[in-house]
């Protein structure tokens, strides 16, 4: 789901569903807050609707992925069990590289800032290569004795590291349990006490049981990336800052879907010599770092010319039909409809009194 606002202020809120087979999108719900009774569950109103839509479209949905909203997980686990329920890798990813980050700026555990993009990259390694979340869950368990030197594990489902063996020339610094012996010219104690509060507090966020339910739920094959892409295609027709209409918002949101499945899947451009062309970029959320992005064709707007021709050879002629539809669409009350509203000349005479005082 995509809020017209950020916060729990939200009036609109559009749920979009995609076949990421195809990379179409292929429904979009549009729902006013009051509607269900708060901006905060607007999200499940959203995608019960697109079930009901899909069921009556007689498609069966056998998977999803989303993110782990509560209301999400708890509606496909009672209400919708037939539909198996996976969890977008990179939504937990983000948070347990969040994590790490935050213990790496505290005191002793600044050597943990060196295994964060490894511990983001083995989460990824765990969901695609796990035939079972119960696999996928030793694999990731394992990375707590990986920071050690440790690739042995007490765990049949992933008895050792698949890597390489180390030929000790890897410049890596292994953590320490604590309970080994280090002696250096400074205080030994110091340097045990650091390596071992640095482990245990990245052991405590593998090991978290709200984490490995998630663990075990990763989706192994498809993500729902391209659902944060349409999401920026949004902004250009509904941007934040501007307030729309219940009609124009749906408008808008069919328009910017049209728009992204002629152009969601445009082919990569190549040099002369037919190799692929990318573009080196520095997004702020990576905090200086680059990432590769590949250039694609120039954008199509074809889908523009054939709502001109289905307007004047549908639409003039015949507008009887297309109109009676228009009437059909349920528009909701205003979110200030809800609450009282007084005569203006009393509230405006109250307001002049009380300012005369």
């Amino acid at each position: 789901m995509r809020a017209d606002s950020p916060g729990h202020c939200a009036k609109y809120g559009s749920y979009s569903l995609m076949d990421l087979n195809t990379g179409k999108m292929i429904d979009v719900q549009l729902v006013q807050s009051n509607e269900c009774g708060g901006s905060a569950k607007m999200e499940k109103e959203g995608l019960i609707r697109s079930l009901d839509f899909l069921e009556k479209s007689a498609v069966k949905v056998a998977s999803i992925v989303t993110d782990r909203h509560s209301q999400i997980q708890k509606f496909l686990r009672i209400e919708r069990n037939d539909i198996e329920h996976f969890y977008d890798v990179w939504h937990i990813a983000k948070g347990v590289s969040k994590k790490v980050e935050a213990l790496a700026k505290m005191k002793d555990c600044n050597e943990l800032k060196r295994w964060q993009q490894s511990l983001v990259n083995h989460l990824y390694w765990c969901a695609i290569s796990s035939s079972s979340g119960e696999e996928a869950v030793a694999k990731w368990t394992s990375f707590s004795n990986h920071v050690q030197n440790i690739h042995s594990h007490d765990n049949v489902l992933f008895p050792e590291c698949l890597h390489p063996a180390f030929d000790g020339s890897c410049p890596k610094k292994w953590l320490k349990s604590g309970m080994e012996k280090e002696y250096s010219k400074i205080n030994a104690i110091n340097i045990l006490i650091a390596a071992s509060t640095a482990l245990f507090k990245l052991q405590r966020i593998v090991s978290n049981k709200y984490l490995l339910k998630g663990v075990a739920k990763l989706s192994p094959r498809l993500q729902t990336s391209a659902i944060e892409g349409f999401n920026s295609v949004i902004l250009r027709f509904t941007p934040k800052n501007v307030v729309f209409s219940y009609r124009g918002m749906l408008c808008r949101l069919y328009l910017a879907s049209l728009h992204f499945n002629e152009n969601g899947n445009r082919e990569q451009l190549t040099s002369r010599d037919g190799t692929p062309a990318y573009k080196l970029k520095y997004p702020k959320h990576k905090k200086g770092k680059h990432t590769i992005q590949p250039l694609k064709k120039k954008t199509s707007y074809a889908y523009v010319d054939n709502l001109m021709r289905v307007f004047f050879d549908e639409v003039l002629h015949e507008p009887a039909k297309f109109t009676v539809e228009l009437q059909e669409l349920k528009i909701p009350d205003t979110l200030c409809s809800q609450f009282h509203r007084p005569d203006k000349q009393e509230a405006v005479a109250a307001y002049v009194s009380r300012f005369s005082h």
